[in-house]
């Protein structure tokens, strides 16, 4: 017991320790994670053994993750992927295997063994892929939503390859000793010993009974157990939901992990589904990240030294060819910009599941252990080697288009507006839309030829250029304009626009957007005639229809937004000038922050008085202007 609580405490310091360091350095939790692993593995021998027998239980951590994203997607949502998910995924599989295979049979090697390392090194790493997408906020782009596809594929594929590669086994192999399973995976299997026909029924059943059970059974199993209120009885039932699941599709050959996100697509309509979701996620992440070790920590550098050239070499070249490949499918399905970058370099590396094939592959006597100890080595290395791959594309490739998108020319502007708008996001469209509407001509400028492109498509006319460049403003009038709309969401640019505007042309007005408090002063101290916080309202808005959603009268949430607005304008200026005047010139410094306590002291004041007794004369209804209000003309009493 205490051997095994040595080991969990090493595994967690290391974690601990590397994780939040490599995330400082760019480098991302799972690079943390591996280089954890070689430091208490190969390099200290603080542990042994026991990361093999580690490694498989970590494994239920992917398992994991494919439920979580199976919980999001419905099955309109898996239908409409069908076209990438069969393409571009089936593409990948079989071309990536046949150009290996042909490899390694040049290498001299018999063709039962080359197209067996052609399938192991087919797949890629879905752990490592989909983690990284989840950090770096890549899953919603096109490449991103691609490499998923290709994943998914990779998992459903390793279904036929379990059933093909026992018939590859070596005659040589099968008449030596050495006949022990990898993982005593198959000595769990239902349907080893079947007939093929009884083993696909079974297999079809298994599969159609997940199905009827998530859909008709799920909802009363989660009900009973919901009305207990025990919170871990949930959790409790969520984690031998999953388990459970790994399980069946273990006993009938099935990848565990497509069984969990088939269950995952099946619950993703549940009531349920966002309850699931928040007690797998904490075991799914710290799996995760033990397998992430345990990959860091099986690395031999013994075997390493022997054959570095050889080892080296193969997974360089391993992942070049996979890049080749994953290139050339990302220009036939025509991926754009960095998402064609994307796509090849997230998969460019061989997967977890390579440890269990490369294993079961011994264990039916299709690999000599010698060999596959070699390539076990070649597929850790290459997802070692992957973390490097996103900081590749993240520092050099995805800049580069940045850069080469914002080197466009500049529209030519063939009209003059009363008003211009910088940015036409969701900010800049709606005041757009509002002055149009109210028959102002605007000139809407935006340095994205992405969203040009998609306001043009919706009649909304607007033009590529960077605001914050003095000619485009010029070619924009801002010499005849009235009105200047900063709606970008740069506050560097932002700020620069503003400060040209106000020096070379004072008679304009800036109504500009604010990201944050101090965003918001900056912008007031370089004479903005109105800034506004961009989120400021709609989580006022939020904030009084809770009030009404938890009982309060419409009349007093009303009152409480007026209040709060009333508090925070009297306080705007102290509080400003308090930024203005602080530390080093400017700050947040213990005298603003004894203002802003002292205005959240009077707010809390403020809104516990009961005003239905008393009406300030502001809180009276609102009354339109005077006939003749916008030509000057109003109607004098006579």
């Amino acid at each position: 017991m205490t051997g095994f609580l040595l080991n969990a405490f090493i595994y967690l310091l290391a974690a601990v320790i590397m994780v939040p360091l490599a995330k400082r350095l760019g480098l991302g939790s799972v690079l943390g994670y591996l280089i954890a692993g070689v430091i208490i593995g190969p390099l200290t021998g603080l542990v042994g053994q026991e990361t093999q027998t580690i490694q498989h239980f970590a494994e239920y951590g992917v398992v994991m993750m494919l439920f979580l994203v199976g919980l999001e997607l419905d099955p309109k949502s898996l239908w409409r992927m069908r076209a990438r998910l069969l393409g571009l995924g089936g593409l990948q599989v079989v071309l990536t295997a046949a150009a290996v295979t042909g490899l390694a049979m040049a290498a001299g090697l018999v063709w039962s063994v080359a197209l067996t390392v052609g399938l192991i090194f087919s797949l890629s790493s879905t752990a490592i892929v989909l983690q990284t997408f989840n950090e770096k906020g890549l899953s919603k782009r096109e490449g991103g939503r691609s490499a998923f596809s290709v994943l998914l594929f990779q998992d459903i594929a390793v279904i036929p390859m379990l059933a093909l590669i026992p018939l590859l086994a070596l005659p040589e192999l099968l008449n030596s000793a050495a006949h022990a399973a990898s993982d005593g995976h198959e000595d769990m299997t239902l349907v080893s010993h079947l007939p093929g026909w009884a083993n696909a029924l079974v297999v079809m059943g298994s599969v159609a009974g997940l199905v009827l059970a998530g859909r008709y059974l799920s909802r009363p199993l989660f009900r009973f157990v919901a009305g207990s209120g025990l919170r871990e009885a949930f959790t409790a039932t969520a984690l031998m939901l999953v388990i459970g699941i790994a399980a069946l599709m273990s006993m009938i050959g099935l990848s565990p992990a497509l069984g969990t996100f088939l269950a995952g697509v099946v619950l993703a309509n549940s009531e349920f589904r966002h309850e699931l979701e928040s007690d797998i996620e904490p075991f799914k992440g710290l799996l995760l990240g033990l397998f992430f070790i345990t990959v860091g920590a099986g690395i031999r550098f013994d075997v390493l030294e022997q054959n570095l050239a050889i080892i080296v070499g193969m997974t360089l070249g391993l992942m070049l060819l996979k890049l080749l490949i994953l290139l050339v499918l990302g220009l036939i399905f025509r991926m754009r910009s960095s998402d064609f970058w994307l796509f090849g370099l997230s998969l460019a590396q061989a997967g977890e599941f390579g440890f269990v094939l490369l294993n079961y592959s011994v264990g039916q006597s299709v690999l000599p252990a010698e060999l596959a100890q070699k390539l076990s080595m070649v597929v850790a290395l290459s997802m070692f080697l992957t973390p490097a791959l996103f900081i590749v594309f993240e520092k050099l490739i995805q800049p580069r288009y940045r850069q080469n998108s914002d080197d466009r020319a500049a529209d030519t502007i063939d009209e003059k507006g009363s008003v211009i708008i910088a940015g036409s996001g969701r900010f800049g469209q709606i005041v757009n839309r509002i002055l149009v509407a109210n028959g102002y001509t605007t000139i809407v400028l935006d340095h994205k030829p992405e969203t040009i492109d998609i306001m043009r498509r919706v009649n909304i006319k607007s033009y590529y250029g960077d605001a914050s460049r003095p000619d485009l403003l010029h070619s924009a009038g801002i010499d005849e304009a009235r009105l200047l709309v900063i709606a970008i969401d740069d506050p560097q640019r932002a700020l620069t626009m503003l400060q040209h505007v106000k020096q070379a042309h004072p008679h304009v007005q800036v109504l500009a957007r604010a990201f944050d408090r101090r965003d918001f002063y900056e912008l007031k101290d370089a004479g903005a005639d109105f800034v506004i916080s961009e989120t400021y309202h709609s989580a006022l808005e939020t904030g009084v229809e809770s009030l009404r959603r938890l009982g309060v009268h419409a009349y007093r949430a009303e009152q409480i937004r007026r209040h709060f607005m009333r508090t925070e304008s009297e306080h705007s200026d102290t509080l400003f000038n308090s930024w203005r005047n602080g530390g080093e010139g400017r700050g947040f410094d213990d005298q603003y922050r004894k203002l802003f306590i002292e205005m959240q002291e009077r707010l809390l004041e403020v809104m516990q008085t009961d005003r239905m007794d008393s009406h300030s004369p502001s809180e009276r209804g609102w009354t339109p202007p005077p006939p003749g209000y916008e030509t000057g003309e109003e109607h004098k009493p006579s």
